[in-house]
């Protein structure tokens, strides 16, 4: 990215740009923007932020409309390429620059906002669903970390277990679910899976979350992250989307270890590719600002460097493998990186946003409420027949 430092009597360029509320999401957009402006003085870039669940229901088409930088989800990558709301970056960013994210991707986070030809955004953050505990805890209560299913069952059964299962976490589970018991999601034009593998996936979770205290049903990972460092009861928590600040000694009094995922029938647990991408909207006045601004945000020197002190979760796998990182991290990155290696990409088809935005309800309603698995898979493969539609 060419940009002029000879900026004495420049007017001031200015981006506009939309992340979430979370110390993650927002404080190393806000570092790096302040640094950016810092080498160049004639720029000025404004993050805002807004709740994970308001970021999730704002359609992306919205956003751009308003926003010249987004960060976004990667099952918006099919809706990109089919809708003009974003810039395509490969027609952008430089042929060895886009070569070095492929080579450093952690799992599929950089192929995964790939769709229809086109790179949609920079995997700047990477995240799939981990395990985490206390460590004082497990040795108050005179617990081991679980290695397979039957371990976290019996765990889970001394109320030490959290699980976040709001309706986006219930279906996230289940595709995970579904994986293990040795089908993959999404291959059938009509229904999700097979009814054996559905029926088995969700009894399987309900099995699990009925030993678990039902506050589960209501948090997100962030406030299940919160329950665990904030109290004095809940040792274990899984199938959580990591997140390294709960790791570090200078975010909380209680610092998680972070690890793998049980195995479930003699292997470990696939879990689903999390993570957000920086993206410019098609609508910027500023191309060449924004895109000089992503590159500097998505290069190794600043995923590793200020992105990561400053709070965020980085998508270049430098970060994941720099010791300095780690070792202020309680090795959160190395020891899940194998873990998000090894994670489920999501379908990013045109109509699957509306799908997942209302999947889980059906799953986390008859969790809460009862009734029958079957009527929950039979509204779930209308929802997604009417998706595909």
């Amino acid at each position: 990215a060419k940009m002029r430092k000879d900026v004495a009597m420049s007017p001031v360029r200015r981006l506009s740009a939309i992340t979430w509320n979370h110390t993650r999401g927002y404080l190393p957009l806000v570092a790096t923007a302040q640094r950016f402006s810092e080498l160049y003085p004639d720029v000025e870039i404004a993050w805002e932020k807004r709740s994970l669940q308001a970021f999730a229901d704002s359609p992306i088409e919205k956003l751009a409309e308003k926003f010249d930088l987004l960060i976004i989800d990667h099952p918006f990558a099919g809706y990109a390429a089919t809708h003009d709301v974003l810039l395509p970056l490969d027609s952008y960013l430089p042929a060895d620059y886009l070569a070095d994210q492929a080579a450093n991707s952690v799992g599929a986070s950089h192929p995964s906002y790939i769709y229809g030809g086109h790179q949609w955004a920079l995997a700047v953050d990477a995240a799939t669903p981990v395990s985490a505990y206390r460590p004082d805890l497990l040795e108050k209560y005179g617990a081991a970390v679980p290695e397979t299913w039957e371990d976290l069952l019996a765990l889970a059964r001394r109320g030490l277990v959290a699980v976040p299962s709001i309706p986006l976490e219930c279906l996230m589970h289940f595709y995970m679910l579904c994986l293990a018991l040795g089908e993959e999601p999404f291959q059938r034009p009509d229904e999700i899976v097979s009814r054996e593998t559905g029926l088995a996936a969700i009894e399987t979770y309900k099995e699990l979350i009925s030993l678990c205290d039902p506050a589960c049903f209501s948090r997100n990972p962030i406030r299940t992250y919160e329950a665990l460092v904030g109290g004095d009861q809940l040792a274990y928590m899984t199938f959580a989307y990591g997140y390294s600040n709960y790791a570090r000694p200078d975010y909380t009094p209680n610092p998680l270890r972070f690890t793998g995922l049980v195995k479930f029938n003699g292997r470990a647990l696939r879990t689903v590719l999390g993570g957000t991408g920086l993206a410019i909207s098609k609508n910027c006045q500023d191309k060449e600002l924004a895109v000089a601004y992503a590159q500097f945000v998505g290069s190794a020197e600043c995923q590793r460097g200020m992105f990561f002190t400053s709070g965020g979760q980085p998508g270049h796998r430098a970060a994941w493998l720099d010791p300095a990182v780690n070792a202020a991290s309680g090795d959160f990155f190395k020891d899940t990186l194998a873990t998000l290696d090894d994670a489920y990409l999501r379908p990013r088809y045109p109509g699957y946003i509306p799908f997942q935005e209302h999947g889980g309800a059906y799953i986390h309603s008859y969790l809460t409420e009862g009734g029958s698995p079957q009527t929950a898979l039979d509204q779930l493969n209308k929802l997604y027949r009417e998706s595909r539609a």
